[in-house]
């Protein structure tokens, strides 16, 4: 940005959810894991008071008066370009949560490079925020610990952004480790880390990028998050977490039909997050495929996010040997995951491939993943 060399360089991973779809803002349990492919911000400071960010996002330059982002945000978000209302956001998001005022930390650049899928479901959004917040984290004194960080993420693109997301996309990429997931209580956010052993058990978890772009921020979303609101209103619970599948029979009788199928989602996949837990550390990898494709199922059929390219990528992944597949992320969009023994990966990418061609779909992107550590400094 300035052709000088960073004070640092920090980087932070997206994320894919092995299971436990929309069951974050329901105060209920996920399971994600942090992937191999990183957001790096490479930050310089400055005497002037004022934040710059720049990123291979977009030719375009932000800047902004750090004692100008509680103008900013939220109401004035459409003055920045859409990329780096994120970055700006965290700022905005930091200084908020600890009460330190503008002119007590320093003006910053930030260069920001990803290499995690933009719309793949992937939680390239969380990769920015959790690099950014490490970055001024550090160079303010903060002091604040991971989760706090990603509770920073997470207000960053709730008002700032404006997208209505839970938390487990920013803990996961917090807090990842490699070869195992994180099992998160994203009501009380106690975190538990839970062993994948898919290295050992000779198996790959394949990415099948739809190349169908999604947005968060936008009706769908927002549309499933009120529908389990008011389930929950109607049942007398303060979120769906507090719902077993035994009180299904009941929300049947009270609840329309629509409201009825989104509440059965979250309630069924909060078990299925918990068996998913078990079976890991009972059985291993190889047992979990049936609760990936009845989460699918569930994705489909009870919540409606799932679109024609997720389910020919499940189905086409199925028929090619994967031990299970389902879409991950927020849906009408994004990316399906697999797990695959090692000796099918060529075999599922290219079943994929050919059934998108055969459907009339643009071409996926068909990549593995391997479960990976969290937000850390690299330089």
């Amino acid at each position: 940005m300035t052709g000088a060399d960073p004070a640092g360089v920090w980087s932070s991973p997206g994320r894919a959810n092995l299971i436990g779809e929309h069951t974050d803002y329901n105060d209920g349990f996920v399971l994600p894991f942090a992937i191999d492919r990183r957001t790096f911000v490479a930050l310089d400071t400055r005497e002037d008071g004022r934040i710059r960010v720049a990123s291979t996002f977009d030719g375009a330059v932000a800047e902004v008066a750090l004692d100008e982002l509680d103008d900013l945000f939220p109401d004035r978000r459409g003055d920045v370009p859409e990329w780096a209302t994120y970055p700006l956001g965290v700022a905005w998001a930091l200084l908020r949560t600890t009460g330190v005022a503008a002119d007590a930390v320093t003006g910053v650049d930030l260069a920001i490079a990803s290499e995690v899928p933009v719309g793949a479901g992937l939680s390239s959004s969380a990769a920015i925020e959790g690099s950014v917040a490490s970055a001024l984290n550090e160079t303010w004194g903060l002091g604040l610990d991971r989760v706090a960080l990603a509770q920073a993420g997470r207000l960053a693109e709730n008002e700032a952004v404006g997208a209505p997301t839970g938390i487990m996309d920013q803990m996961a990429s917090m807090l990842g480790q490699p070869d195992a997931a994180i099992f998160l209580d994203c009501r009380s956010l106690d975190t538990d880390v839970v062993d994948l052993g898919f290295a050992e058990a000779g198996l790959a978890l394949v990415v099948i990028d739809t190349q169908v772009e999604h947005s968060h921020a936008t009706g769908g979303y927002r549309e499933r998050r009120a529908a389990c609101e008011l389930g929950a209103r109607t049942m007398g619970v303060p979120a769906l977490r507090d719902l077993t599948v035994d009180d299904l029979p009941r929300a049947a009788t009270l609840l329309d039909d629509v409201t009825f199928r989104r509440v059965r989602h979250v309630v069924t996949e909060d078990q299925r997050v918990l068996d998913t837990v078990r079976v890991l550390r009972e059985e291993g990898p190889r047992a979990i495929g049936d609760l990936l494709v009845a989460s699918h199922a569930s994705m489909r059929d009870d919540f409606e996010i799932s679109v024609p390219e997720l389910d020919t990528a499940v189905e086409a992944a199925l028929r090619a040997g994967a031990i299970g597949a389902r879409m991950t992320g927020g849906g009408f969009g994004g990316a399906a995951i697999a797990l695959v023994p090692h000796a099918d990966v060529q075999a599922v990418t290219d079943a994929a491939a050919a059934a998108f061609e055969a459907s009339g779909f643009r071409a996926p992107h068909v990549f593995t993943v391997t479960p990976s550590a969290g937000a850390r400094r690299d330089a």
